[in-house]
């Protein structure tokens, strides 16, 4: 296992507070928390994943992730079990918008 932390800084878009978890780990997808949390408007990433050495692909896809939502105060957990890219892309969408369904 292989454990890498991102942090992106001044996101302008801020999440209700309410935790949501995506995805499911044993069917060899992954699992996706995302919460808010005081981060002094940035945006935290730990991702947990079994494909070890693949650091760059995480980054471009973590990268994309934040410029498309620009998120702040943000605490996000990532359980990998070798999705693709597209995949992780997807279930980080699907915990966004999760999340912003249910704001006021």
């Amino acid at each position: 296992m292989e454990t890498l932390e991102y942090r992106f800084e001044h996101g302008t878009r801020v999440l209700p507070p309410q935790p949501q978890v995506v995805g499911v780990v044993g069917s060899g997808n992954l699992e996706v928390l995302i919460e808010s949390a005081p981060l002094a408007g940035a945006c935290t990433i730990e991702i947990k994943t079994a494909a070890v050495g693949f650091g760059a692909t995480w980054q471009a896809v973590m990268q994309d992730f934040h410029q498309r939502w620009q998120l702040k105060d943000t605490r996000i957990a990532i359980n990998d079990m070798g999705a693709t890219p597209a995949v992780v892309s997807l279930r980080l969408d699907q915990a966004v918008e999760t999340m912003l369904e249910g704001a006021p």
